[in-house]
């Protein structure tokens, strides 16, 4: 397993229980999820699918499901695990909060953290 750099992705003022936000890190798109209760995660910011933006997609905060905007694939956000169609996987970067800064690790092992999910 590679080291992970950790880098400023964004600050809880950007970010609202709740909400997405659709960030660059390291010349990765990542969408930061922040759950109801105060979780933060960050998951690829691209559909496995066709590389649509996921940030574009129905969030339910409620039950921490989103729907891609491209085809209408669902993803629980709790996990990055395909709902529908079951067997695809969000690529997940470690997530710190450390006082109102969101922190994204990013692998160091050079390559491109993105998950692809063939039909």
């Amino acid at each position: 397993m590679s080291d992970l750099n950790f880098v400023p992705a964004a600050t809880l003022d950007e970010l609202w229980e709740g909400d997405l936000l659709d960030v660059e890190v390291e010349g990765e798109a990542v969408l930061l999820a922040h759950f109801l209760g105060g979780e933060i995660k960050a998951f690829q910011g691209m559909c496995p699918h066709q590389e649509v933006l996921l940030v574009d997609g129905d969030w339910n905060p409620d039950k921490n499901v989103l729907q891609c905007p491209g085809h209408r694939w669902e993803f629980d956000m709790t996990s990055g695990k395909g709902i529908n169609p079951a067997g695809c996987q969000l690529y997940e970067f470690a997530v710190q909060v450390e006082g109102d800064e969101v922190r994204v690790g990013v692998p160091t092992d050079g390559l491109r953290h993105h998950n692809r999910f063939q039909t």
